[in-house]
């Protein structure tokens, strides 16, 4: 039985112009979503509202940088018309990957700026409206990484930034017990996306990829059956997170021989 109902959802995807953001947008507007797709770049985001028109559903566009003052404002303005507002999808995200003190303070704040403090402040301004929704629970779907269930070398601030966002929405599901919005998180591994072009690392280090089509049948499946934990990891990554649960230190024994080659493998992994 299904019990979360994914069809003719109206809401904001962020990041919605290439990776998990457009095939989320494409899942929801097969289900005959109105969207507002969100993201930096306005050519991106028009060829996502087109797949999403071709698959059933519709889709307005906002060119906006999450990161900079008042982009917020202008997100709560572009729906305010709109008699209803029941999804919420926190996607956009960046990473720069390397040992710590060779990160810029830019890049630093880059990460937290657009992977924490961009979705908080944007579900802040949109709970109103999420709670307002008249017969069904609306949707926050927050994409964290299996990096905030085992946090990686060379990746702390991602994985400083993912797992707040994951922290944030444990927290706020249950501030929101009772109230009609269903809050979900998912943790991707590593995804075969254009985010990941940059980063050589593979399966013998502990990086195997699923395909984007996977790991989205697995988040669309898991919000179908109201899961609020939706970890999308291959099996060969959930023994690891198993055991950075019970025996911490096995991990990082077991990470140390690999540590520079996974350093050479990673170093140019950036997407800001």
């Amino acid at each position: 039985m299904t019990i979360l109902d994914l069809r003719n959802r109206h809401g904001i995807i962020t990041g919605a112009g290439q990776g998990i953001g457009r095939a989320l947008a494409l899942e929801f507007g097969s289900r005959g979503a109105h969207l507002l797709l969100v993201g930096r770049q306005q050519s991106t985001l028009m060829a996502t509202a087109r797949l999403v028109e071709a698959a059933g559903g519709t889709a307005e566009v906002l060119a906006q940088d999450l990161t900079l003052p008042g982009s917020v404002d202008r997100v709560t303005e572009a729906v305010v018309s709109w008699a209803t507002v029941d999804l919420l999808v926190n996607n956009a995200g960046n990473v720069r990957a390397g040992r710590l003190e060779r990160t810029s303070e830019a890049d630093i704040r880059s990460m937290i700026d657009l992977n924490l403090v961009a979705p908080v402040l944007l579900t802040r301004a949109l709970l109103p409206r999420l709670r307002a929704g008249a017969d069904r629970d609306s949707i926050v779907l927050n994409i964290s990484s299996g990096i905030a269930l085992v946090g990686l070398p060379f990746y702390s601030v991602y994985a400083a930034t993912k797992s707040g966002l994951a922290r944030f929405g444990e927290s706020l599901r249950r501030e929101l017990t009772g109230m009609g919005v269903h809050v979900a998180t998912v943790y991707p591994g590593a995804t075969d996306t254009d985010m990941m072009t940059s980063q050589n690392a593979g399966a013998d280090l502990g990086w195997d990829r699923r395909s984007l089509d996977d790991v989205i049948t697995d988040v669309m499946a898991g919000l179908e059956a109201g899961d609020h934990e939706i970890n999308t990891a291959p099996e060969s990554r959930r023994g690891m997170q198993r055991l950075n649960i019970s025996d911490p230190m096995a991990v990082d024994a077991a990470m140390t021989p690999q540590l520079a080659d996974l350093e050479a493998a990673v170093r140019d992994h950036r997407s800001i």
